[in-house]
Formats: structure tokens, C-alpha cells, sequence
């Protein structure tokens, strides 16, 4: 039998992040809103608070960096992480994204490029970015969510790389100290000639070009990052600098195995959020929600909540499995994908929907309805839109390759 309930080593560490999204996010969640570009000051103690909790293990993967799957096989090794580290990150995530998506990726040292870096990175460099703030810069003026059209060159020269390009659409491009940059080594090599750097944001070649005023996310900074002749160190490459044509660029690709999950379980947090909120208001209403009467038995409000809260459940059972199926290191590359699918387009559904169900209200800044319906529509777009990843579940379930599947 399925146990859906959270684990028990969890639950504890889950109110915790309920609460701290409460008091710290939430109640500032208006105001970033209004005040975008604003740095949310407010965080830098919760930054704290979580950076100790990662130390001391009690976290359990608390913030959005704390993945890795990796092991140590064949040499007696324990596994680098504790096994629940991945599913534990979710869960932290969905509890910061019921009180905010945006503040959520604003918070220090919990960049997606701190994903990229855990999942990819050797032990040395672990230890040499411990404690760096890095966002990720994939997506260019040409091209959205094909990875494989990166144009951004990363040429070697002695014992360094020179990085020439633009890139869009950065998550926090501005506010953290370090951005993980893909480029490709070799365009006539094809995808796999593409690799990420950390480029620290003090390096001579890299500014911040501007930043993005956007529908949602809006406590969260965007930027536009241009590379000019921006030389980086061997040691910034993340993984191996071998082109292996063979591989392609699964090795590249394999951060978003860890990344995705935690896209779904914003848009899952952020739509649980609606759920609630909906659910008091039609019960104010006099709206009578029965679980034990068909939906086709009941108002057209009691009816579409329900359906509303299988959608949700679905999209949060498909997210745990892929991080499951992270800690225990098995392949997660198509599971992570519908997860993103499913989470992205529900929290989409959802949020405008209970925007709907509230009427006038929902429509206002009485309420965080309409907010919720704006910050969830980025989730369904970065790390893959819902297209890209309907195209990956397909050649998984087909066993096709890019190529014969595009």
C-alpha cells in the first residue's frame, strides 16, 4: 500500500518551513510586489537561519540547493548526501512557495545555480563554492527553451576559458554573487561541446546589461547578463571538459533532472495556496464542498474545486516521486518532466481559476488571488516549457532520440 503521507523524519522540518513561509514570506509578499527591484532585506536572517540548518543536518535539504544525487560507486563510499535530501528540498520548497514564489528565489544562496552546482559539481568544487550565491544563465536572445541552440563560445586559451555572449532571462542575474554560464566549447560539435562555468560576478567581462519588469515573480530580480571577452578558469568548468559526441550533453542536461522537481514544487506550493484560500471563501459563501457526492451532483463551484484538488494531488504525487527516485539514484530524467508538466500547467489552471471562483474579490489586492495567478505562470515556462517537456516524456516512453523526435 501507498503511504502519501509526508515521511515522519520530515514533518517536523516541514511545519518549521510552513512557519517560517508565514512569518517571513507571506507577510512581506505584497510589498516586494509593489516594490519591484527591491532587494527584500528581510531575507538575509532567513538565509542565514536556513544556511545554518544545511550545516548542522538538521535541515534536511532545507532551500532550494540542496540536491545532489551522486556516489561514490564500487569503493565502499557512503553516498555524498543523506538519502532524502532531494524529496526534503522539495518539501521546503512547496512550504516557501505556499508564501511566495518570488521571495522564494530571491533568497540567498538558493539560486538554481546552487542546484546546478550540487548536481554536477566534483567535491573540490563544492568546497570551493560553498557559500556562493549562483543564478543560471541558459537562455539567450535567440532561442528559449532549446538548450541545444546555446551560441554563447566558451574558447580555451592557456589554462583558462574566454566566454563571449548574452544571455536572458536570469533568475536573480543581478543580486547573486556568481552565475553559472552555458556555453558551448565547440559549435561544430553540436550539443555536446556544451558546458557550464561559475563565473563570479567580479570578473572582468561580465556586467548585468539590465533588468526585466515583469507580469510575476516580481520581488524576484531578472536580468540580462552580456560576456565580453570574460576569462575564467579552468577549474570554473563544472564536470568533465571532455566532449564526449556519444553522451551528447546528458552531462549538462542532468541538472535539470534535479531542478525541475523543485519548478514543480513551487507551482505546486503556489496553487496549494489557492486551494485554500478558494476553499474558505466558497465556505463563507455557503458553498457546500461534498467528497461524498458526485461532482456532477453538486454546484458548479463545489464541482470545479474538487476537480481543482485531484489536478493538485496528482501534480504533488508526480513531484515527490521524481525526487524520490533522485535519492535513491535512480533515473529521474522523464519522471522529472512530467512533473514539471503536470505541476506547471495545474498551478497555471488552478490560480486563474480560483481567481474566477472569487469573483470580484479574487480580481483585487484584497486578497493574494490575483498574485498567486500572475507568479504561477512563470513555472510553467523556465527550466523547460510545457512543450519541452511533453517532447522529453514522448522520446523516453518511444525510446527516440532528439533527433527522430523534435
Amino acid at each position: 500500500m501507498i503511504n502519501l503521507d509526508t515521511p515522519k523524519k520530515f514533518r517536523a522540518f516541514v511545519v518549521q518551513a510552513n512557519q517560517v513561509a508565514d512569518n517571513f514570506l507571506r507577510s512581506n509578499s505584497r510589498k516586494y510586489d509593489l516594490a519591484e527591484h527591491s532587494y527584500p532585506k528581510e531575507l538575509d536572517l532567513l538565509a542565514s537561519l536556513v544556511d545554518g540548518m544545511s550545516d548542522s543536518g538538521e535541515g534536511q535539504g532545507a532551500g532550494a540547493a540542496g540536491v545532489r544525487r551522486s556516489e561514490d560507486e564500487g569503493d565502499g563510499k557512503k553516498p555524498k548526501v543523506k538519502n532524502g535530501t532531494n524529496l526534503s528540498s522539495v518539501l521546503s520548497v512547496i512550504e516557501m512557495c505556499w508564501g511566495d514564489v518570488g521571495l522564494l528565489l530571491s533568497m540567498p544562496r538558493q539560486g538554481l545555480g546552487n542546484s546546478a552546482i550540487a548536481s554536477v559539481a566534483t567535491d573540490e568544487q563544492l568546497e570551493k563554492y560553498k557559500g556562493t550565491w549562483a543564478a543560471m544563465a541558459i537562455t539567450e536572445p535567440s532561442f528559449g527553451s532549446d538548450s541545444a541552440a546555446i551560441k554563447t563560445t566558451a574558447v580555451k586559451d592557456g589554462d583558462h576559458y574566454v566566454l563571449n555572449g548574452e544571455k536572458i532571462f536570469v533568475t536573480s542575474g543581478d543580486r547573486a554573487d556568481s552565475v553559472v554560464v552555458w556555453a558551448t566549447l565547440d559549435k561544430s560539435l553540436g550539443r555536446a561541446a556544451i558546458k557550464s562555468f561559475v563565473v563570479s560576478k567580479d570578473t572582468p567581462g561580465i556586467r548585468v546589461e539590465r533588468l526585466e519588469h515583469k507580469l510575476g515573480i516580481r520581488a524576484s530580480d531578472t536580468a540580462v547578463i552580456v560576456l565580453d571577452n570574460c576569462r575564467v578558469h579552468e577549474s570554473n568548468l563544472l564536470g568533465s571538459p571532455e566532449v564526449d559526441v556519444k553522451q551528447g550533453f546528458a552531462g549538462a542536461m542532468a541538472t535539470f533532472d534535479n531542478t525541475r522537481p523543485l519548478v514543480a514544487g513551487m507551482a505546486v506550493g503556489c496553487a496549494r495556496a489557492s486551494l485554500e484560500v478558494i476553499r474558505e471563501l466558497l465556505e463563507k459563501a455557503g458553498v457546500d464542498i461534498d467528497y461524498d457526492r458526485p461532482a456532477t451532483a453538486q454546484s458548479y463551484a463545489a464541482a470545479t474545486f474538487i476537480q481543482m484538488e485531484a489536478d493538485w494531488e496528482a501534480a504533488l504525487l508526480l513531484t515527490l516521486e521524481a525526487a524520490w527516485l533522485a535519492d535513491n539514484r535512480k533515473p529521474n530524467s522523464m519522471e522529472a518532466s512530467m512533473a514539471k508538466a503536470k505541476a506547471g500547467r495545474v498551478g497555471n489552471d488552478i490560480t486563474l481559476k480560483c481567481v474566477e471562483l472569487a469573483g470580484t474579490l479574487g480580481y483585487s489586492e484584497t486578497e493574494f488571488l490575483e498574485k498567486w495567478s500572475r507568479d504561477s505562470k512563470i513555472l510553467d515556462i523556465f527550466e523547460g516549457t510545457q512543450q519541452i517537456q511533453q517532447l522529453i516524456v514522448a522520446r523516453r516512453l518511444l525510446n527516440l532520440s532528439s533527433t527522430q523526435l523534435k
